[in-house]
């Protein structure tokens, strides 16, 4: 994850996760991509391994932040039962082949290869939807030239521009085909990096309703298990929490759930089993696989605990995998003595 004194006590989807694991008395240990090393070809992290101090367990999560102790300590990731990623985005490649040494070994949640795939912007727009039911018209290039050509042929005055490893709102504005001299300059922008690489960036079908937020849906094992509309901030397109929007409740449409039970069985046959989605006007704009927040909104919103669903999830999964083993290791013994 991000590091420990980063994180947001008000809003932090990760902390709350991380208190429901400890009130069960499991080991947390935290760490950054940047704690990873292998020793004698073994690959371990430099994690914070976390304990709550004797007496009631700290209610709050406030109280939980502030009187949990970390103590830093190598340890094997073989060890684990489970790996939970929760860094943000951009994807640190060189994280996930620290990580492929132990895949067989631990539960990564999300899985590594899901991951490679869906860590950006391309993987939503390459989901199998061939009529645009559920995906924008989506263009994804460097070519500065063929992007202003796909703006100008495009029979919508707006279409919508970001970089392809953005998170949170940031980069996203909305360009539109007749402020020409402004599209140019841009385009320079987004493409060309002030270290001389270029950049890809995303052009996308402008889905009405936009100004009037977005959808955001928490998806567990290919399943819904709650749902907000982020509201923009006055003056701004973006819905997303972190850039000034506001928060109401939502109950899932029909068109919404169709739409949440056709990607749910993809993300899981990607090993993808708890992401985010963002919807507008019954369109996916953005599946979210890197660290999805909303637990804290949606909690509020619909008085719930998702982050018992997801803890419950992840304990299921490590019940089944030590099950597995227990029959293996006894089917072994039952061809041995024969």
């Amino acid at each position: 994850m991000y590091p420990w004194e980063n994180v947001d006590v008000a809003k932090d989807s990760t902390l709350r996760m991380i208190h429901e694991c400890a009130k069960r008395k499991h080991r947390v240990v935290i760490a950054t991509p940047a704690g990873l090393t292998m020793r004698n070809s073994v690959t371990n992290v430099f994690g914070k391994i976390l304990s709550v101090p004797s007496g009631p367990f700290p209610g709050t999560i406030s109280s939980f932040y502030k009187k949990v102790k970390l103590k830093e300590k190598m340890l094997p990731l073989a060890g684990f039962d489970v790996i939970f990623m929760r860094a943000n985005p951009p994807l640190d490649i060189l994280m996930l082949n620290f990580l492929d040494s132990v895949k067989e070994d631990v539960f990564i949640l999300n899985d590594i290869q899901g991951l490679r795939e869906a860590n950006n912007k391309i993987y939503t727009a390459s989901l199998d939807d061939a009529s645009h039911d559920f995906i924008p018209t989506t263009h994804v290039s460097k070519n500065k030239d063929y992007l202003k050509r796909v703006i100008m042929e495009s029979e919508q005055e707006k279409m919508i521009l970001k970089p392809l490893d953005g998170m949170g709102g940031r980069g996203v504005i909305v360009v539109e085909k007749s402020a020409t001299q402004n599209i140019s300059s841009l385009l320079d922008f987004y493409i060309n990096s002030s270290s001389g690489q270029s950049n890809y960036v995303i052009l996308q079908e402008y889905v009405e309703g936009a100004d009037q937020g977005d959808i955001r849906v928490l998806m567990l094992n290919g399943e819904p298990i709650g749902a907000m509309k982020r509201i923009p901030a006055e003056g701004d397109h973006r819905s997303n929490f972190s850039a000034g929007g506001s928060v109401k409740r939502h109950t899932l449409s029909k068109l919404e759930k169709e739409m949440c039970s056709v990607i749910g069985k993809r993300l899981v046959a990607d090993g993808l089993y708890f992401v985010g989605l963002d919807i507008i006007n019954g369109k996916l704009i953005e599946v979210n696989v890197c660290s999805p927040g909303g637990i804290v909104n949606i909690n509020k919103l619909n008085k719930a605990k998702l982050q018992m669903k997801v803890v419950d999830f992840i304990e299921n999964i490590v019940e089944q995998r030590a099950s597995a083993a227990k029959r293996k290791v006894a089917f072994k013994e039952t061809v041995q003595n024969a």
